[in-house]
This record gives C-alpha cells, structure tokens and sequence, in this order.
C-alpha cells in the first residue's frame, strides 16, 4: 500500500507583489540618464541654458505636470489610466476662478476636494460597473470638457483676487519657485505614504496581478478607487497652480498637458501594464518632458513637432517597460 504525498502549495509571492525583473530595474534608472543627457545636449546647444534663471524657469514650469503625472502615476501602477487628468484640471481652474469670490482663501481647498470627488465617481463607475478604466476616464474627459465649456460660457474667467494664489509665486531663498515645492511635497507624502503603509504591497500587487492580490486579502477595490481619487484630487492641485500663473480659469487650460503627463509616467519607467513604477521617478520624467518642450525651440526645431516627439517618446518608452509576461497577446 502506498503513502500518499501531500503536496504543499508554495506562496508565489513574486506574482502576489510583483517583484521588479532585472529589465525593470534598469530602466529604473532611465528617467536620471535621460534627465542628465538632455541637460548636457541643451547645454552644447546653447552654453547660456545651464543659468539659474533658465533652471529656475523650467522647474517653475514643470509644478503643475509634476502633481499630474503623480497622481496619475497611482492609477497607472494599479494596471489602469486615467485620461481624464487634463480635462478634469481645466474644468477645475474653471471652478476656482467661478468660487473665489464666495469661498475666497477656502477656494483652494473646495477645488482640490470636489476635483478628488469626480476622480472618486470614476473609481467607483470602474470597479462597480466593471468598466474598462480606459473607457470609464475617456468618458470623463468627454464630460469635463462639455462642463467645463457650459459653466464658463466657453470663454476664460478672470481671477481679480490673487491673493488666493500669492502664495504660490514666491520663491524660497530667491531662487526655488513655491509652486515646484508644494509639487516635490506632494510627490514626497505619496512616496511616504506608500513606503510606510501597506499600501505600496497592495498597489504592486492589484498591477501585477489582480486575482492574485484577490486571493492575498488585498483590498483591490478600494485601492483602485483610492488611486483614482488621489489622480483626481492631484488634477485640482495643478490647476490651483495654473490659475497662479495666468490668473484666468478656462475650460481648455490643461488639455495640452494630458500627452506630457503620460510620457512623463512611461518615462519614469512606470510600466503601462502595471505593477512596476514610483512617483518619483515620475517626477523625473516630468522633468524630462519639460526640458524638451523648452529645449526644442532652442536646437532650432518648431513647437509644432512636439506632439509628434510625444508620440514618438510614449511608444519607445511604453516598448521598453512593457511587461510582456503579462501580455501574452497583444490586440
């Protein structure tokens, strides 16, 4: 008579957390090599860029896609994306500019609140309706911008009161621009936040595998609807800080920011299939992507081409940090 054998099962905790291949931990590194080498060829191409006035300007710039691409980050990492990021910050700049006579220095905080509500409403319609996040957030920015358009007249709102927004253009020691350290705050508390929490384990593994976390215990849904409001409330912040600078709310403000903030994710090194990423090295890519919207009219070449760089970059980035063992066909 034979013994039985009992097989035991082994955790597979690499699909549960979705631990980084030696790929991925290369391109980790790519948002860094790509900053330094852009900064290098734009300083050959004009010895005058490397200034602290020059810096300073590209930082300053780079504050609203920054808090963008963070926020977005989040639901990236989680296997989805949201689309609707730049629409949602135009519909909000409407809201601050159309609030602020009634709410005055409460406006920011009303702004940044009711952006993070929409991004909620998207999270629940995608996890209750079991819509794809990319249709659900398509959806969203097809309703931001026709809201966004019917409540402001289809023009832009002047804001007369700025002292609502002062705050966010002074500089610290003269020379770093308030609104680049709020967007490096922010960055830092979710980087935080992720680190010292469970929540890091939960979104790695709701990306890399969402059955498996499933089957771990992980919350998924609430995570993914956490992601979404984090990406909605971060859309409100941006458009906080665009108003600072133009001093108008406008239905169309941010919509040129959706392309730069997605390159600015993939070039980070954040896998588009989830599960792989950091916000910091987001902020790198925003960095990045900044630089090559100032640098190209300095090497000669016309605005006009930049969506077409964008294009070029999303698709190359997307090629290298694509996790193909997730993706056995491609459709």
């Amino acid at each position: 008579m034979s013994t039985p054998v009992i097989a035991t099962p082994v955790a597979d905790t690499a699909a549960v957390q979705g631990g980084p291949t030696a790929g991925q931990r290369l391109t980790s590194f790519m948002p860094v090599i790509a900053l330094v080498a852009l900064l290098a060829a734009l300083t050959l191409a004009d010895p005058d860029f490397l200034t602290q006035s020059s810096l300073t300007a590209v930082v300053r710039t780079s504050a609203p896609l920054v808090v963008l691409a963070t926020g977005a980050t989040l639901v990236v990492l989680c296997g989805g994306i949201d689309l609707s990021i730049a629409a949602l910050c135009s519909l909000s700049t409407v809201f601050f500019a159309m609030w602020l006579p009634d709410l005055g220095g409460l406006t920011t905080v009303a702004v940044i609140a009711a952006a993070g509500v929409i991004g909620a409403v998207q999270g629940l319609a995608h996890v209750l309706l079991r819509i794809p996040s990319f249709i659900v957030t398509l959806g969203g920015l097809s309703i931001c911008s026709a809201v966004a358009l019917v409540i402001s007249d289809a023009g832009p709102i002047r804001v007369v009161d700025r002292e609502a927004t002062h705050w966010l253009t002074l500089y610290v020691g003269g020379v770093v621009p308030m609104a680049f350290v709020v967007a490096v705050i922010a960055v830092a508390v979710v980087g935080l936040v992720l680190r010292l929490t469970p929540l890091r384990t939960w979104i790695t593994a709701t990306g890399y595998s969402e059955s498996a976390a499933r089957l771990a215990g992980s919350p998924v849904d609430l995570v993914k609807v956490g992601a979404f409001t984090v990406s909605g409330a971060f859309a409100g912040l941006a458009a906080v800080m665009l108003v600072s600078r133009n001093f108008s709310g406008s239905p169309t403000m941010a919509d040129n920011l959706l392309l730069p903030a997605v390159a600015a994710i993939v070039v980070g090194g954040t896998a588009i299939t989830g599960g792989h990423g950091s916000v910091w090295r987001s902020l790198a890519g925003a960095l990045v992507v900044t630089l090559l919207r100032v640098g190209l009219p300095i090497v000669g070449v016309p605005s006009a081409y930049e969506q077409i760089l964008y294009g070029v970059i999303i698709v190359i980035a997307v090629a290298l940090t694509l996790d193909y063992s997730k993706v056995s066909i491609i459709k």
